[in-house]
């Protein structure tokens, strides 16, 4: 019988597979985990093809596979979804294979023995010896550090009564990652329009088919609560079950609240938990231990024993992007994955994308609407302050009429929030001798003036210096001045409005670890604090009971862009934001401080008007084919020499592929220009929905001139961000 061979997929930046050869004592099959050898070292990989062809002069050539690991097979779909997210991307298999295989530590665990009676007591009794022995006598076992802290012992004593017989140590089994969720352990009262939400969800899990559900619910009216309906049909199944959270940052509040449903926490998945923890998580979801795991984007390429639902949460959310590495979607690509494993998935936001909202009108998705807050809270009112009418004195950002409003909130002994998106004390450090102003060397952007950490720091590549003492230029000694409000100087300006009101700036520059912004966010929402400052952070789906008024600093900041959501991405956030005041006790009031209060969105947002923002913003969509009735796709071209990037860019849209449904822009420089010292050009590339782009891309760029020295090409298909 002829030697068998297969093709082997290792997780590195290649799109093919290896070929291997099976010795005869190992039985392999397309999914399984495998050691090879891969030049010089050992790599894991995964069985992508069985009986496989080799020609016959190269048998002899052929390594073989070294060893089989023992962890469950990559399922069928997941194999299928891994093909289809390189091809869509434009990424090479093996990274996207890569994030599949992110188990971290998977040695053996170290083993916890605890202690329990095994034989008559010692003939030297001493009271603590004693007191061990009372304790242990109701037969359970117990961790030697426990039997020590609840006797009141040293560990010395428990170690004397087992060297004596009086007790024997037992290898304790492994603390599960996370318990099996009680699908009935405490159900909520609903209100009619959420009953029936509720109910629609359930019977799209027990129908067991591929299906997409909009839930499209104000701020405020218990989406939440409504998909967990779902998750508890899916628990009865015995199905395992996928939330993506767009920040890890949200998930401290969503894990009370699953608990308190649930009577139990589910398994997380992050870049914030523990390496051996990661690899207890990735085995427990490949055996099927866990029925539900949350997490941030990376958690969808977990390998899931029997994937039966999938809940994208805040599905609007920018950060789903993954904008390094394979460029992917987390929200789009959770879709394919539903799909190829025939599984619902459910997208909950109160500010839709426009993309979802479009797929939910046109009835490729099913939509379910929740219009009013649970338990009858009003929605908050939201008025313009016209900055170019009742702006604040020179020198100030809090305008007199959002003042005033805060100071009547804190004498209601109710919390206020200030909006702006904008980390730092100032966006610029200006030399008011001669105009010089603080720049990166580094990327083309100013340095932000941060007081709290006394560093000019640059946003784009971690640069930062302290304040110089003198201007670099005219050597002109105390001369510089910040110019523009960040979150840290609106800080200052409140503690000066508001004396004596507690005061938290909540930015995500300002925390050191997330146990430290878990805390913080549970100040606020016990009240400890009077007045929150911050930036976006603030916006992702927090409750805070005694939060009232909400006042948006600069309104008009996310329009200042040619980006083509702009006007979708400032719509959703500030709605968001507003969205924070009233949901338990009193009323919410929002203030849009704003130089255009006639703008659409603001306009859209005062009016409370959702239908009318979408319909508008729909229509300019379709009508200049951006998505989602067009394609788009960005090449980024960068490099250490401007010329030489220039010059390569203009080879590479020299070699583009003439297609008449096709529109290909540029070369031009990117918005920002220089990052980390490399100049950057864009390409951009349009195409009508229907149209195969990823097929059109890989026709492109197996035309395109080899790059040589520092250049660099990136391709990101559906591109989210255009600086």
């Amino acid at each position: 019988m002829a030697t068998p061979f297969v093709d082997v997929l290792v997780p590195v930046a290649l799109d093919h597979t290896y070929s291997y050869r099976v010795p005869r004592d190992l039985d392999l099959k397309p999914g399984d985990i495998v050691a090879v050898p891969l030049g010089a070292r050992q790599a894991i990989g995964v069985v992508w093809a069985d009986d496989v062809t080799i020609k016959p002069g190269l048998h002899n050539r052929m390594k073989d596979v070294e060893l089989k690991l023992d962890y469950p097979p990559l399922r069928p779909e997941l194999r299928k979804f891994i093909d289809w997210v390189s091809e869509y991307t434009l990424s090479p298999r093996g990274m996207v294979l890569r994030m599949c295989l992110r188990m971290g530590d998977l040695g053996p665990a170290r083993e916890k023995v605890g202690v329990r009676i095994a034989g008559p007591a010692p003939k030297r009794m001493t009271v603590a010896r004693t007191r061990v022995l009372q304790l242990l006598a109701d037969g359970l076992l117990r961790s030697k550090s426990e039997a020590a802290h609840e006797a009141g012992v040293s560990a010395g004593v428990i170690n004397g009564l087992v060297d004596e017989g009086a007790l024997e140590t037992v290898v304790l089994p492994p603390e599960p990652v996370a318990r099996r969720p009680d699908p009935d352990h405490n159900i909520p009262e609903f209100s009619d329009a959420q009953r029936q939400a509720a109910d629609v969800l359930r019977a799209s899990v027990a129908n067991n088919g591929f299906s997409v559900t909009l839930v499209d619910g104000v701020t405020g009216s218990g989406k939440t609560e409504v998909y967990f309906e779902a998750v508890a049909e899916a628990i009865r199944q015995k199905k395992l079950v996928l939330i993506l959270m767009p920040e890890i940052a949200l998930t401290a509040q969503f894990l009370d609240r699953f608990a308190e449903r649930f009577g139990v926490r589910p398994a997380e998945w992050h870049s914030e938990i523990a390496p051996r923890l990661r690899a207890r998580t990735w085995s427990a979801v490949a055996t099927g231990e866990v029925s539900v795991v949350v997490g941030a984007r990376s958690a969808l390429f977990l390998p899931y024993a029997d994937l039966g639902l999938i809940v994208v949460d805040e599905e609007h959310d920018p950060a789903y992007k993954q904008e390094d590495g394979v460029r992917y979607h987390a929200r789009d690509m959770a879709v394919v994955r539903a799909r190829e494993t025939g599984i619902p998935i459910v997208l909950a936001s109160a500010t839709p994308s426009v993309e979802s909202e479009v797929n939910a009108r046109r009835g490729r998705y099913a939509a379910l609407h929740l219009p009013e807050r649970f338990g009858g809270q009003h929605l908050p009112s939201v008025e313009a302050i016209d900055l170019r009418r009742e702006g604040p004195p020179r020198g100030r950002f809090i305008s007199p009429r959002l003042a005033e409003e805060v100071k009547v909130a804190l004498e209601r002994k109710e919390q206020a929030l200030l909006f702006l998106n904008r980390r730092g004390f100032a966006p610029l450090t200006l030399c008011n001798a001669c105009g010089h102003r603080m720049a990166c060397p580094n990327c083309d952007a100013w340095l932000v003036d941060h007081r709290f950490k006394r560093r000019l720091v640059c946003h784009h590549c971690g640069y930062s210096m302290p304040p110089p003492e003198q201007c670099p230029k005219c050597e002109a000694k105390g001369s510089f001045v910040a110019v523009g409000p960040g979150v840290e100087r609106l800080e200052q300006e409140a503690a000066e409005l508001f004396p004596g009101a507690r005061i938290l700036v909540l930015s995500s520059d300002l925390v050191d670890t997330m146990e430290r912004l878990r805390q913080e966010l549970d100040d606020v929402a016990q009240g400890r604090f009077d007045i929150v400052i911050g930036t976006q952070l603030v916006a992702k789906g927090h409750h805070f009971p005694k939060l009232n008024l909400v006042g948006i600093v600069d309104a008009d900041l996310g329009l200042a862009n040619g980006d083509p959501r702009a006007a979708e991405r400032t719509f959703q956030l500030l709605h968001q934001v507003v969205g924070r005041a009233g949901r338990e006790e009193g009323r919410g009031y929002g203030y849009l401080q704003t130089h255009q209060p006639e703008h659409p969105v603001m306009r859209a947002l005062i009016a409370q008007d959702r239908e009318a923002f979408y319909s508008a913003e729909i229509a300019v969509r379709e009508k200049t084919g951006y998505p989602p009735f067009g394609r788009l796709a960005s090449l980024l071209i960068s490099g250490a020499d401007k010329h030489a990037t220039e010059a390569h860019a203009r080879k590479i849209a020299a070699v583009s592929p003439i297609h008449d449904q096709v529109r290909v822009l540029g070369p031009a420089e990117a918005p920002l220009a220089v990052v980390r010292g490399r100049y950057r050009f864009r390409l951009l590339v349009k195409s009508p929905r229907t149209f195969d782009l990823s097929a059109y891309l890989r026709e492109w760029l197996a035309a395109v001139p080899k790059a040589k020295g520092t250049l660099k090409l990136e391709v990101d298909v559906d591109p989210q961000s255009f600086f």
